[in-house]
């Protein structure tokens, strides 16, 4: 089993996108947390069969929401680092600088 590690700017784009469901509906902003963070849990039997979409970033699409979970993954460590939460209907381009500010 692979171990997941959460960034503090994954953190961050949970928290937005938490706030933007919240102001549609609410309870929905909880709705979109347990989601993405299932579809984040699943990485520790999955990471590494995604396609790289930006370097080395690997992504998979969240079940429920339009959003993309980017990760890198250290297979001689085991580890999954998730770098960002997205909403896949942005610009292409903003995902992309997104991800190029990543540490």
């Amino acid at each position: 089993m692979i171990r997941v590690q959460i960034s503090e700017e994954a953190l961050r784009d949970l928290n937005e996108g938490f706030l933007f469901y919240e102001r549609q509906e609410p309870g929905l902003g909880d709705y979109f947390v347990t989601c993405l963070r299932s579809d984040i849990e699943r990485l520790k039997f999955a990471a590494g069969t995604h396609r790289i979409v930006h370097e080395d970033y690997q992504h998979v699409v969240s079940k429920i929401f339009p959003y993309g979970v980017f990760y890198t993954l250290d297979s001689k460590a085991d580890l999954a680092i998730v770098w960002a939460v997205i909403d896949l209907r942005r610009d292409p381009r903003w995902i992309r600088d997104h991800l190029e500010r990543q540490p």
